[in-house]
């Protein structure tokens, strides 16, 4: 599969890995990935980030990750669901770390163990790389890009998509940048 992805989309890979080593998450996930695509500057998904405002927040969109990954996955507009449902997640969460010690609903934590070498992709990660291959085939293209990358993201149900939309970014408005961009191109 990774024959067919760009310089930048491997690029994203191995900045997801480096984000792994970063936080001292035991796995590759969603995060890593966004995080990683926050980073890059001259590529079609940074020109996306850029132009929806995002590069500029990069502090608040990595937060949000944190405060998703710290709340066990629960994204913040679950979270505000619930709430309207009388349940309170951050005081659950509070309850759980009051017994079981902070960050104790992240699925990755690793305190307490030795730094693996070599970390795995999360299932949803990989769901997100067989997805961007799907929207590069799909959108007609030869390779995929980290814009697919992007795209694959917001157009899933987990936490990047759900941090990355709090943030103004949608599914929509990547593709709508991006056919915008291709149709100056081709002009």
């Amino acid at each position: 599969m990774f024959e067919k992805f760009t310089a930048g989309a491997r690029a994203v890979v191995r900045g997801a890995v480096e984000q792994a080593d970063r936080t001292g998450s035991a796995a590759i996930g969603e995060p890593e990935l966004l995080l990683a695509l926050l980073e890059r500057t001259d590529s079609p998904a940074a020109g996306v980030l850029a132009a929806l405002g995002v590069h500029e927040r990069r502090e608040s969109v990595a937060d949000a990750l944190a405060q998703v990954r710290r709340r066990g996955g629960v994204s913040t507009a679950d979270a505000a669901a619930l709430a309207g449902m009388g349940i309170d997640i951050d005081a659950i969460v509070a309850r759980v770390e009051e017994a079981h010690g902070v960050g104790a609903l992240a699925s990755d934590r690793t305190a307490g163990r030795r730094k693996r070498v070599r970390r795995p992709f999360t299932a949803e990660a990989k769901a997100v790389l067989e997805r961007a291959l799907r929207i590069a085939v799909g959108r007609g293209e030869r390779s995929l890009g980290d814009e697919h990358l992007l795209l694959a993201l917001t157009a899933g149900p987990g936490p990047a998509g759900a941090v990355l939309a709090d943030h103004g970014v949608t599914h929509d408005a990547v593709v709508r940048w991006l056919d915008g961009t291709r149709g100056r191109r081709a002009s």
